[in-house]
């Protein structure tokens, strides 16, 4: 299931992604992290620590290098 998330994330970054400007204050991106966590960890734990990773980003966070754990 990780792998049709990864697939929809994927289709994201390179149909719907550069028809905006780039605005990510992070490093990976945040759909890429999200690519990383969830090879890396699976479905569950993945969604989650995306999810963190979603909620750190507003005006407030100063972003930066953020890799997954």
């Amino acid at each position: 299931m990780a792998k049709v998330v990864i697939i929809l994330i994927r289709a994201y970054q390179i149909f719907v992604s550069p028809l905006f400007p780039s605005v990510c204050r992070f490093v990976p991106s945040c759909s890429e992290y999200a690519c990383q966590a969830l090879r890396r960890y699976g479905l569950g734990k993945g969604l989650v620590l995306t999810l963190k990773r979603i909620i750190k980003c507003h005006p407030y966070h100063p972003g930066g290098w953020d890799p997954v754990p």
